[in-house]
């Protein structure tokens, strides 16, 4: 079963910016295990870096999915799933346009 390592919904990344790391707390550090990030940003300009143990899932890759209305759906918006030995875990959100765009994701790890 997966525990939810972290999660935000409607979180805002201001205008040109990237955001804080999203990962804090007793799930910054993990073991071997499945990762599983699902995001759904308000639109297009939303781009995603997610690392384990430095090595990255994804490096500032646009997310494929947005829309501004709807749900994030957690079969259907999975950006990466990928098994990885651990390590501290980091995700940023980095927004490419000129206005505020918000954001939902979950970042799941199973492990292994």
């Amino acid at each position: 079963m997966a525990v939810l390592i972290a999660s935000g919904t409607t979180v805002s990344v201001a205008a040109n910016t990237k955001s804080a790391d999203r990962v804090s707390g007793q799930y910054q550090h993990v073991g071997r295990g499945k990762f599983t990030l699902i995001c759904f940003p308000s639109a297009t300009g939303i781009n995603i870096t997610c690392s384990v143990g430095g090595i990255n899932l994804c490096n500032d890759l646009p997310s494929p999915f947005f829309g501004t209305t709807g749900s994030m759906d957690t079969s259907a918006h999975v950006i990466v799933s990928q098994v990885m030995n651990g390590g501290r875990v980091e995700l940023f959100f980095r927004n490419t346009t000129g206005g505020a765009l918000t954001v939902d994701y979950q970042l799941l790890f199973e492990p292994l």
